[in-house]
């Protein structure tokens, strides 16, 4: 499949891409639309299949394996921060040895084996399939084998989406051709439509899988999405004779190609520092007028010294806009986490029988985004065409600088509803009673998801269509991963800063994070995230203001247009 056939020049055939049989890829029968329409599906009910896991697992934590919350806070951010990290491990997999396909096929078996197993270890820890409470109400303590069953299966999952997400998207947009003029349009608005699918899938996600876990049983809620991994697989081979694959055999790792750029790199600043500025400056010319990628008789890809340091170059000077993105990744983690423990404090009945997990609030961020993407897509992109005279209306850059402004109104307004509800559970007494909802309505809340979810439209499409953009082409399942990095070096942070501050506040009396909110000041924690996003925001628009489009040839002032 990917480790077959050669570069296409004939009439109807897509350079670079061969069929599943190892022929080169007809433009008319593979590729476009359709085979994108099956990954897009893949990956709604991979996504489906996450947040089943990840969206109410705080409340698992310090429900059935009763740890606290700022215990529970940071062992569920250790674990998005593997489980975004590993992404890097997966991409240079695919990009140098099984290829996208393959991958996205063994890491779903791991992921059906993970969530099997995840699904087993509750009926461990609790002997049934229903949240292990004692008459008084307060968790079971589970035996260390059964917390670590749980765990070893939690990490499988991270190993398996370590894999599946950076090779998913990938390999969906390699479905579009980007030297063809239709396809190339097709392709921007893949990105779009991708994050606007996943979103649908993971709002019906959020409300269905909390709904079924806080009220019929943990087994069944981490049991349905090993079900639908398990079909989601299957849907993936159907689609095996329509896609497009590209070469992947005989390249070496991206992780050597770098290491080979950055020696070349670090030799070459040397033999120019021993030499005039003028003979330096002629000898970078030449080279970069060297760069080259040729194919040796053992079909071993050579690419010449010069052209190793500049994909190095091309690699770093991302590295900017990667560090300045941090902060909104520890934002975004706190709506899984602690915006979750704040709403099962509240009043969350609708009507007289139904009330709401705390957990499915987070559909609102997709809902958001589900309303959000086609109103961008088909109302936004073309007013600011008009205007700026760009095809996609505004650039990635000034997309995600939009999206990183609203996450920092998400977080102010976060702060100052965290504040009122402090003053109402005062007012009403409530103070020492922790497990009495207080008398505000968890719509209250709303807003502040809805915010996050704007953000995202921006930010989250915008990195993701940057970070595969404006990498080297050969590194682009890399590049993917390397935009999942940042929401997982964010949620390492996140972890850091909860566990050190927790370790502070309470060695000073209280902590931030006390198990009783009522008598913690969360609202602390906001105002500290609204201020460093605020710093971020600045640090991001000064190196925004002057990136250069790869390709471009021109700097482009991002944020001033």
């Amino acid at each position: 499949m990917e480790d077959g056939g050669a570069d296409a020049t004939a009439d109807g055939a897509v350079a670079a891409a061969v069929d599943h049989r190892g022929w080169p890829a007809s433009r008319t029968s593979t590729g476009g639309w359709k085979p994108a329409s099956f990954i897009i599906a893949v990956e709604i009910a991979e996504r489906f299949a996450f947040y089943g896991v990840s969206a109410n697992l705080i409340t698992y934590l310090t429900g059935p394996l009763g740890e606290g919350i700022a215990a529970a806070a940071a062992a569920l951010n250790a674990w998005n921060g593997v489980a975004q990290l590993l992404p890097l491990l997966g991409g240079t997999l695919a990009d140098s040895w099984l290829g996208r396909y393959r991958t996205i096929v063994f890491a779903s078996l791991l992921y059906i084996l993970g969530l099997g197993m995840l699904a087993f270890s509750t009926l461990l820890t609790s002997g049934s399939g229903h949240q292990c409470t004692t008459a008084g109400g307060k968790s079971c303590s589970p035996s260390t084998l059964q917390v670590a069953f749980f765990y070893v299966s939690l990490y499988i999952v991270a190993v398996a989406q370590g894999g599946h997400k950076p090779c998913v998207q990938a390999f969906g947009a390699d479905q579009f051709d980007q030297s063809d003029p239709k396809e190339s349009v097709s392709r921007s608005s893949f990105f779009n439509w991708w994050y606007f699918g996943i979103c649908a899938g993971t709002a019906v996600t959020l409300v269905l899988l909390s709904y079924v876990q806080d009220n019929i049983g943990w087994g069944l809620g981490f049991g349905i999405p090993c079900a639908v991994m398990a079909c989601a697989l299957a849907a993936f081979l159907l689609g095996t004779r329509t896609y497009r694959y590209y070469v992947s055999t005989g390249k070496r790792s991206p992780l050597a190609r770098a290491a080979e750029a950055f020696a070349a790199w670090r030799s070459r600043r040397k033999e120019g520092a021993m030499q005039p500025a003028s003979q330096a400056r002629d000898r970078a010319t030449t080279e970069s007028m060297e760069f080259s990628t040729r194919v040796d008789e053992e079909g071993q890809e050579v690419v010449s010294k010069a052209g190793v340091v500049e994909e190095a170059k091309d690699v770093l000077r991302l590295f900017p806009i990667w560090a300045t993105c941090l902060i909104y990744a520890v934002a975004f983690s706190q709506s899984s986490t602690f915006f979750t423990k704040q709403a099962a404090t509240l009043d969350r009945r609708v009507g007289q029988r139904l009330k709401v997990p705390p957990a499915a609030l987070q559909s609102f961020i997709s809902i958001t985004i589900v309303v959000l993407i086609p109103v961008y897509d088909r109302v936004i992109v073309p007013l600011a065409r008009r205007y700026t005279g760009k095809p996609s209306g505004i650039t990635m850059l000034q997309r995600i600088g939009i999206g990183m402004a609203l996450s920092l109104v998400s977080m102010v307004i976060a702060a100052l509803v965290e504040t009122h509800r402090l003053r109402v559970a005062r007012d009403a007494g409530l103070v020492d009673k922790p497990t009495v909802p207080v008398p505000m309505s968890l719509w209250w809340m709303v807003p502040q998801y809805v915010l996050f979810g704007a953000a995202d439209v921006f930010t989250m499409v915008g990195l993701q269509e940057f970070f595969y953009d404006q990498v080297p082409d050969k590194l682009r399942s890399l590049g993917l991963a390397l935009y999942l990095s940042i929401f997982g070096v964010g949620s390492f942070i996140s972890s850091a800063l909860v566990s050190g501050i927790d370790r502070v506040t309470t060695a000073k009396g209280r902590s931030w994070f006390t198990n009783n909110l009522n008598r913690g000041h969360l609202y602390y924690f906001y105002w500290l995230l609204a201020a460093l996003s605020a710093l971020e925001l600045l640090a991001y628009v000064f190196f925004a203001v002057t990136y250069k489009y790869k390709n471009k040839g021109a700097v482009h002032a991002t944020l001033a247009a």
